[in-house]
């Protein structure tokens, strides 16, 4: 190998270190907690999900989605640490009269469910078992807990990813609720 082979070659990794600076240097500022969703602006994926086992609230499917106002879906289970610190938002929420808040339980034991429940409140109207995670799929959950806002036609107009906290709550749930019900936020 010549003078220039070895002077081109030992450019190499300054090219890619340049490449790598200049990628992370595009995403600083970008805000980390968005996750695109294929399903924002669409119709809610055709699912039906039997009732919990022993958990006296029916299932629900995409039918009970559409229509009659907006509603909120919840993707929890028991042993999600992260569900457990935003449950007391979602029992707010449903002090609300003009949404609904459904509840997927995902790949959780239906007496693991019911107790989770029992030891912090029910804020759901109804709650579907999804013990083979194949409902989740269809909504593009990529883990729990994920919220979702439905508007009165069956419309998905937001996913939160991850726990609701306070400064999420206040900031970005509560005006995507109010902007699907067509109020100002």
């Amino acid at each position: 190998m010549g003078k220039w082979g070895r002077i081109a070659l030992a450019l190499v990794p300054l090219a890619v270190f340049g490449g790598l600076v200049g990628v992370f240097a595009t995403q600083m500022g970008r805000d980390t907690s968005y996750v695109p969703s294929a399903l924002l602006n669409q119709p809610v994926p055709q699912f039906e999900l039997a009732a919990v086992d022993g958990l006296d609230l029916d299932g629900f499917s995409t039918a009970d989605l559409e229509g009659n106002g907006v509603k909120i879906v919840n993707v929890f289970a028991s042993w999600c640490v992260p569900c457990r610190d935003e449950h007391p938002y979602l029992m707010d929420l449903a002090e609300r009269d003009d949404i609904e808040i459904f509840g997927i339980n995902y790949d959780d034991p239906a007496d693991n469910a019911r107790a989770f429940l029992r030891e912090l409140g029910n804020p759901y109207a109804r709650v579907g078992a999804d013990r083979d995670r194949r409902v989740g799929i269809e909504w593009g959950v990529y883990g729990v807990p994920e919220t979702f806002v439905v508007n009165a036609e069956g419309i998905i107009t937001f996913k939160h990813v991850g726990p609701i906290t306070a400064q999420s709550y206040e900031q970005r749930l509560l005006p995507a609720i109010a902007e699907a019900i067509g109020q100002r936020p």
